[in-house]
């Protein structure tokens, strides 16, 4: 009996080493060809990589290149989010993210991270991550197909400009927008295009998309500013005052760059472009909004700024994050990183991200970064309770958000326009007397909030034309000029 039970008991045993030495072989197999595939995913990307950043230094007229332009740029963006959403995964398997939730940095997280359920099945599945096999592939085939376009963009005119500060620096220069840049450079060096003249170009977008930018940083080009004699930013709020004054300053080749805040009638564009047509031949009118209507004064085809792809927002959000540190040794703040840049890539708005980047790059703290999404979480879900809409859409309509978990005192905030004062807007000039607080510095510290009303200065762009956003807080919804409602009711007032 006890030899049978000895020799039953020797098998059972030989049986589950076995086991797991198969199961360690075939987990090793896979890790090992994981690390094949990324190592060439690397590889692709550095090569698409130095296509795409040529082509920035390139003048390119010809459409089929600049769709080609767009594919490369788009399988480079999510080439280099798969390793991060890999390496996310592989943490989110692991006991750190468990660890961190027990932790009391927990209390700060609305919805905490959930270690996702594997089943027998999906173990079986998952031999190789699916993404990173549909990023190679996708990378694969731009390549294969970028030999023709890296010919013709050697024939293409380089512009000079300044080639390693670009790169370096990433919060000192416009990220993106490889084809809507050559698209707008085109249009202002060509010869005047047949149809109309001037030729009129509208730049439509979103708020905070990047449209001032976008113009900004072609105007800056040394061959743009050779072209033109003069580039002239006008306000759209008051186009009769800009005839009357453009009588005595407008003269030679001018490029002409209106900014529409708000709609404008029929009559007075037409007063206004007429007196265009008396601008030296060869000048050209750039229009900017983020009406959708304003693109009917254009007599050329319109350029439309969408908000960026998840994994290009998600390329930009992590560099200007983590700086010059390697993200890699911070896989913990890589998740919560991926947990903000869901939240902020849906508003599109590139000032938010710069200004809680900024603040997140000087404190690479786990804690601080979960209080903060915590305060964000919040802040959103109060303002979608009480309007139904995201905070940024308030912001857009000229709403007042409530912020009282950022500035942990009830608190209201409305943007500020650079239109003249009206009885529902407030400008600049009316925040000469206040004292100003950045974003960074209240999220770092709320008790930096001032006594009273205040100016919160959002971001300031270090880069052409360095716009200012700031927006008037006060201490609670009866203090602001505007306390409309987007649903009708009755906003509830807390005093502080």
């Amino acid at each position: 009996m006890e030899v049978a039970i000895s020799a039953v008991t020797s098998e059972l045993v030989s049986r589950f080493i076995s086991f797991l030495m198969n199961k360690y072989q075939s987990h090793s197999h896979t890790q090992l060809e994981e690390e094949k595939l990324a190592e060439k995913l690397q590889h692709l990307l550095i090569r698409v990589g130095t296509v795409v950043e040529e082509a920035d230094r390139r003048c390119i007229a010809n459409s089929g290149m600049l769709m080609q332009l767009k594919m490369l740029s788009e399988a480079m963006y999510r080439g280099h989010h798969v390793p991060d959403a890999f390496n996310v995964q592989q943490l989110l398997e692991s006991s750190i993210i468990d660890e961190v939730s027990d932790s009391s940095s927990v209390s700060y997280l609305s919805f905490p991270f959930k270690r996702p359920r594997r089943t027998a099945s999906k173990e079986k599945d998952r031999s190789i991550h699916p993404d990173l096999h549909g990023a190679l592939k996708s990378l694969e085939i731009v390549v294969a197909n970028m030999a023709e376009f890296v010919v013709f963009l050697g024939g293409c005119e380089q512009m000079s400009g300044r080639p390693y500060d670009a790169y370096l620096y990433t919060d000192h220069f416009m990220f993106g927008r490889h084809v809507e840049k050559q698209q707008l450079l085109s249009f202002l060096l060509q010869h005047d295009p047949p149809g109309d003249f001037p030729a009129v170009l509208p730049i439509i977008g979103g708020v905070a998309v990047g449209k001032k930018t976008l113009v900004a940083h072609v105007c800056d080009n040394e061959r743009v500013r050779s072209h033109f004699a003069s580039i002239l930013h006008l306000n759209g709020d008051s186009l009769l005052r800009i005839i009357e004054h453009g009588r005595r300053t407008i003269s030679g080749t001018t490029l002409v760059v209106v900014d529409f805040v708000s709609d404008v009638v029929e009559e007075d564009w037409a007063k206004f472009y007429s007196f265009l047509r008396r601008m030296s031949k060869g000048s050209k009118v750039i229009i900017i909004s983020k009406l959708q209507r304003i693109a009917r004064f254009g007599t050329v085809k319109p350029i439309c700024l969408s908000h960026l792809s998840y994994e290009e927002f998600w390329y930009l959000f992590k560099t200007l994050t983590f700086g010059s540190a390697d993200p890699s040794e911070h896989p913990q703040l890589v998740r919560i990183a991926e947990e903000f840049a869901k939240i902020f890539q849906a508003g599109g708005s590139l000032v938010t991200t710069n200004a809680f980047a900024d603040v997140f790059r000087r404190n690479l703290d786990v804690q601080f970064w979960l209080c903060v999404l915590g305060k964000t979480k919040r802040v959103i879900q109060k303002n979608l309770s009480e309007h139904g809409v995201y905070p940024y859409l308030l912001f857009e309509q000229g709403h007042p958000v409530d912020i009282t978990d950022f500035a942990l005192h009830p608190s209201s905030a409305v943007r500020i326009t650079n239109c003249t004062n009206s009885s529902n807007r407030l400008t600049n000039n009316d925040l000469l007397k206040k004292e100003t607080v950045t974003l960074g510095e209240l999220l770092v510290n709320p008790n930096n909030r001032p006594k009273g009303e205040f100016s919160l200065l959002a971001w300031e762009s270090r880069i052409p034309p360095y716009t200012r956003f700031e927006h008037f807080v006060a201490s609670s919804v009866q203090d602001l000029p505007q306390s409309v409602n987007l649903s009708g009711r009755k906003k509830r007032r807390v005093p502080i």
